[in-house]
């Protein structure tokens, strides 16, 4: 007699390959965080770019279209956030690798619905610029939230993504 114990353990054995552990490069061998050490890969030059989004309630749109938060320009302060931001990212993110950036693009763009960030960053070095992305829209969607607050009060934070990253030969 076949027993539901022998036929889970005949699936398992005619399905496909178990999969293998994957290697985690942030981990050393008793499983705590690592940075990881870059010195054999090649010097390279490097962009990334990353995209986020702020909801915003239709009145909090006009105001910062007409210029009219308290607190001053709200998109040239998102702009200046996410160039502050990207440049101290190994501040904020611990395993990440201090760089010596060469270019950072910050464009905040306001929308009928709320603000768009586009960051752009480049760099030449052993290891990519995600994380100063990254952090670059992240602080920049934060710059508007709180030159916001006072005002709207359902702001949303969203779809904070790496839309591409490039490396080419020197």
């Amino acid at each position: 007699m076949v027993t539901k114990k022998m036929k889970r353990s005949r699936m398992k054995n005619l399905g496909a390959p178990r999969p293998r552990p994957v290697a985690l490069s942030h981990v050393d061998q008793q499983g705590k965080a690592r940075m990881v050490d870059v010195g054999d890969k090649d010097v390279v030059r490097r962009t990334a770019t990353a995209r986020g989004f702020i909801r915003l309630s239709k009145e909090t749109v006009s105001l910062v279209r007409e210029n009219g938060m308290k607190k001053g320009d709200v998109l040239a302060v998102a702009q200046v956030a996410g160039i502050m931001a990207a440049k101290l990212t190994p501040q904020i993110v611990p395993l990440c690798h201090p760089l010596e950036l060469s270019q950072i693009f910050v464009v905040p763009k306001l929308m009928s619905d709320g603000v768009e960030v586009v960051a752009t960053v480049r760099c030449v070095a052993r290891t990519g610029v995600e994380m100063e992305a990254l952090t670059a829209v992240s602080a920049a969607l934060l710059a508007v939230y709180d030159m916001c607050k006072k005002v709207d009060h359902r702001m949303v934070l969203e779809k904070i993504e790496l839309i591409e990253k490039t490396k080419e030969a020197l």
